[in-house]
């Protein structure tokens, strides 16, 4: 692969935007801090000058050059309703930000890969953060669509390829169907996303088994680190459960089955059933305290089939049973799962389970872990510039999708080798908005 580009962040002319920021900048103002404009209403915000380079902020800046111009002058402006900044202002404060979407979002921004050359990309990627802005209220799902379909009509490398070369990440389980009309308009694009099946609510999925890839979820980097972190593994002869599965029952039957069973066993596994908030809520520390105390991680379907949980039991090192019988997993090229977890049938989940893991071997267990820990590191979203990381198998992933040529039912290209439309228009010449292929 030559290089990706990221498509929303593409130009230097933002350092215009930054220096308009800090130029604005009073008195009252602390040293490192700058005033932003927000909304209709025009309300000043105060916030610290190094989220200029933050993703969310770029994206943010992106629309205020469409909106005010490049060049603004005394204060910089975000379109953007004051409800939705202050909620995105909360997730940054929060963390919650950093979901696989914007991890891989951050990586490429710095990744030598990377070109701002748009006709020396390969590959264009598209940061939408459509989870986020969904759950914290930004954006219904109407609006979402409407987003999607006014952004995609303003990039012509889309219509030039009918969107083959471009990558969209969908970090939960109803994967392209936050985007309701993706069916339509980005079907042949390339959707990364840890589910390979569908949610309950949904009749089918989004994932196509050629042109997709499935990544890993979004692990605690508190548990990733090379460093200190939050929680150690412990030896097995000091593990006190031979299984557990730590969350919430959703009223899911495998779950509820695991939680039934758990009360015939109290000494075998341990499940409780776990709630977001109140008593019965884990802190993080305590949910990879109580993790890390068992054999066996179970990692049950919920919602959708792809589970956190399979991905955390690496970090513990306690061996993941995956309990979802239509999950998917990452990098199945390279990576032979039956050498570093278990896969037991759902509708076997009872006594015979616990049966057979009670008749594993200390010894095979032992094994099975110290292969986990030799591939764990293609669960953690580290810059390409580690040897083993998901960032990394990703972008071997995608190399093995790049074409040298690409086209669309509303491309065409004549004897010379120029690529014009329909109206014979050549390419360079096309101007936003664009009908879609």
């Amino acid at each position: 692969m030559n290089k990706l580009i990221n498509r929303l962040s593409r130009s230097s002319r933002y350092s215009l935007l930054r220096s308009a920021a800090l130029g604005g900048s009073s008195a009252t103002v602390p040293e490192g801090y700058l005033p932003l404009y927000v909304g209709d209403e025009m309300e000043r915000f105060v916030v610290n000058a190094d989220l200029l380079n933050h993703p969310l902020f770029i994206n943010l800046l992106d629309k205020s050059a469409q909106e005010y111009g490049y060049q603004q002058k005394g204060v910089l402006r975000i379109p953007c309703h004051v409800i939705i900044f202050r909620r995105l202002m909360e997730a940054l404060r929060v963390g919650e930000e950093a979901s696989n979407d914007v991890k891989i979002h951050r990586l490429l921004l710095k990744s030598r890969f990377r070109t701002h050359k748009k006709a020396d990309a390969d590959l264009f990627f598209v940061p939408s953060y459509v989870k986020c802005v969904r759950m914290m209220g930004g954006l219904n799902d109407k609006e979402i669509n409407h987003t999607y379909v006014k952004v995609l009509s303003q990039m012509p490398y889309f219509r030039l390829s009918g969107g083959r070369d471009h990558i969209f990440v969908f970090p939960s389980g109803a994967g392209a169907h936050l985007f309701k009309s993706w069916a339509t308009y980005i079907n042949r694009s390339i959707i990364l996303t840890p589910e390979g099946d569908r949610t309950d609510k949904r009749d089918t999925s989004a994932f196509n088994t050629w042109k997709d890839i499935i990544i890993p979820g979004n692990v605690d980097d508190g548990i990733t680190t090379n460093g200190a972190r939050l929680v150690e593994p412990l030896p097995l002869s000091k593990r006190r459960y031979l299984a557990n599965y730590l969350g919430r029952a959703q009223g899911k039957a495998g779950r509820l089955q695991l939680i039934d069973l758990a009360k015939q066993f109290p000494d075998k596994l341990e499940c409780p059933e776990l709630k977001f908030s109140g008593p019965d809520k884990l802190g993080r520390t305590d949910y990879f305290l109580h993790l890390r105390n068992a054999k066996f991680c179970l990692a049950p379907r919920g919602e959708s089939s792809w589970t956190l949980r399979f991905y955390e039991s690496f970090f513990v090192e306690c061996v993941p049973v995956l309990l979802s019988d239509h999950a998917e997993l990452p990098f199945q090229n390279v990576v032979d799962y039956s050498q570093i977890s278990i896969k037991w049938p759902s509708s076997r989940i009872g006594n015979q389970l616990l049966e057979y893991l009670e008749s594993i071997p200390d010894k095979r267990i032992e094994e099975m872990i110290a292969r986990g820990r030799k591939l764990r590191c293609l669960w953690v979203y580290a810059p390409d510039s580690e040897p083993c990381s998901a960032f990394s198998a990703i972008l071997w992933e995608l190399q093995r999708k790049t074409r040298r040529f690409h086209h669309s039912p509303e491309t065409f290209w004549l004897h010379n080798g120029s690529i014009v439309n329909r109206d014979l228009v050549e390419f360079y010449k096309w101007k936003p908005p664009m009908p879609l292929p």
